[in-house]
């Protein structure tokens, strides 16, 4: 059984961003193609290590949006610049990559920031540097930040999730639940969410906190320990996870988040006798919805990639701001926009519905995939 640690990730790095930067027409790329007409939508993405995984796939669906949209004439007769701002995830980081926007006006709206971490770093840096942008679509998993009126997340968070992905086993007699955390930095970003739902839940939780060997971690469960396991991590974690999950002999049931792609987790080695399920905030890959059939015509055109929830979320990120942007009423500017994203309070993007709260969230939209005991995926 392969490993799956750093390494994968390296290779990921190395070969799938580095493909996502060079497929991707000159317009789409910082500081070429700009003219005086084009407009600028600038993208906040997390490359590093714990996250390339989720940014690769989350870039190329946008990319690919934006392509199409200039391909049909842009925004108004304006062609996009798609800005691509880099970021290896530290907050010193994020803020170099904001400054070079911030007092460009050409750039009138922050779309699709990936991972997590980055779009909640930027609502607090947003306030601090007096950015003025909007900030649209993010992939904000966070369901206990505070989000101001400048933020517009449009997908479901952990919260959402994992009352989506629970919800039938509660109505089964459901009291315990197990929450892995992959990695330190998961645990201190994401453990009190956790546990907050579970407690809204009604669910006693039990914490097991990785320190490196994830497949050592697994073989480490006891009788005790609950049947179900929330875990909160990526894709090559999870696959580690579960290679030592077949030496366990209690049958164990795995609840992954909106960050696991299922069909990379099996690439990877995973072992296929613990059924996974695994939430995602945009419908399923091959759903007959008319914005899915447009990703994937879209997607098979202009990139040689397979359609996954998360190129599906950056394609959707891309489509919600671009319908925004082409409903401004007057010039094009931070203004302006700023105003068409406050004064939208419901939207349809090819079937998938946009609806803000009273927390300024867009939030309920949440399908899941299964891997079974038999390693078959099931939508």
């Amino acid at each position: 059984m392969p490993l799956v640690s750093v390494n994968r990730r390296q290779l990921l790095q190395r070969a799938g961003l580095a493909a996502a930067a060079t497929a991707s027409p000159a317009w789409a790329q910082p500081g070429k193609g700009a003219s005086s007409r084009s407009i600028v939508v600038a993208q906040p993405v997390d490359f590093s290590q714990a996250q390339q995984d989720v940014s690769k796939d989350f870039l190329i669906g946008s990319r690919a949006a934006w392509q199409d949209i200039n391909l049909r004439g842009g925004v108004r007769g304006r062609q996009v610049q798609h800005l691509t701002l880099e970021s290896d995830g530290t907050p010193a980081s994020l803020r170099t990559a904001l400054d070079s926007v911030k007092d460009n006006p050409s750039c009138v709206v922050l779309s699709g920031s990936v991972g997590d971490h980055v779009a909640s770093q930027i609502v607090a840096l947003s306030h601090q540097l007096g950015l003025g942008i909007p900030h649209a679509a993010p992939w904000l998993q966070n369901s206990s930040l505070d989000i101001d009126d400048k933020t517009f997340p449009i997908f479901a968070g952990r919260q959402e999730q994992i009352t989506y992905a629970l919800k039938s086993l509660t109505t089964m007699g459901l009291k315990e639940l197990g929450a892995i955390y992959a990695t330190a930095q998961d645990y201190t970003a994401y453990h009190a969410d956790v546990e907050r739902i579970a407690a809204r839940m009604q669910l006693k939780l039990q914490l097991f906190k990785a320190a490196g060997d994830l497949r050592a971690l697994s073989q480490k469960l006891t009788p005790q320990t609950p049947a179900v396991l929330l875990f909160v991590g990526g894709t090559p974690e999870l696959a580690e996870f579960t290679q030592g999950l077949e030496k366990q002999s209690r049958q164990r049931y795995i609840v992954a988040l909106a960050d696991v792609n299922l069909q990379t987790m099996l690439q990877m080695g995973a072992a296929r006798n613990t059924p996974v399920i695994a939430t995602q905030p945009v419908p399923l890959v091959n759903a007959s919805l008319p914005v899915v059939r447009s990703y994937r015509e879209t997607l098979s055109r202009l990139f040689d990639e397979p359609p996954t929830p998360l190129s599906l979320a950056g394609y959707i990120a891309a489509r919600y701001t671009y319908e925004v942007l082409n409903d401004v009423d007057g010039p094009l500017n931070r203004q302006s926009v700023l105003a068409a994203f406050q004064r939208r309070a419901k939207l349809d993007v090819g079937g998938f519905s946009i609806s803000f709260d009273a927390q300024r969230r867009s939030g309920n939209y949440v399908t899941q995939s299964m891997m079974t005991i038999d390693g078959r995926l099931v939508g």
